[in-house]
């Protein structure tokens, strides 16, 4: 089944043990295994699961308040720029 993905020769791959689909981080591959294979994981897999999953929400959480601090900053220059034009 790795024959559909294209894997760089030399590059890095985690392989899932349960369907073959390779993946450039480990992480990914944790991710990847809770989702689409929760009921076969043992603890470590969950576990690892569990702290990619908490990872990835804390780095959405980040780019969420960056996001809106930016789309204020737009909003207040334009909004300079209407009232001086």
């Amino acid at each position: 089944m790795t024959d559909d993905y294209e894997v760089p020769e030399g590059a890095p791959a985690y392989e899932c043990r349960y369907c073959g689909r390779p993946f450039a981080r480990e992480e990914y591959l944790a991710l990847h295994r809770g989702l689409d294979h929760p009921a076969q994981l043992d603890d470590d897999e969950v576990e690892a699961f569990r702290a990619a999953h908490d990872a990835e929400e804390d780095e959405l959480g980040s780019f969420r308040l960056r996001a809106l601090g930016a789309l204020v900053l737009v909003y207040f220059c334009l909004l300079m720029i209407y009232a001086l034009v």
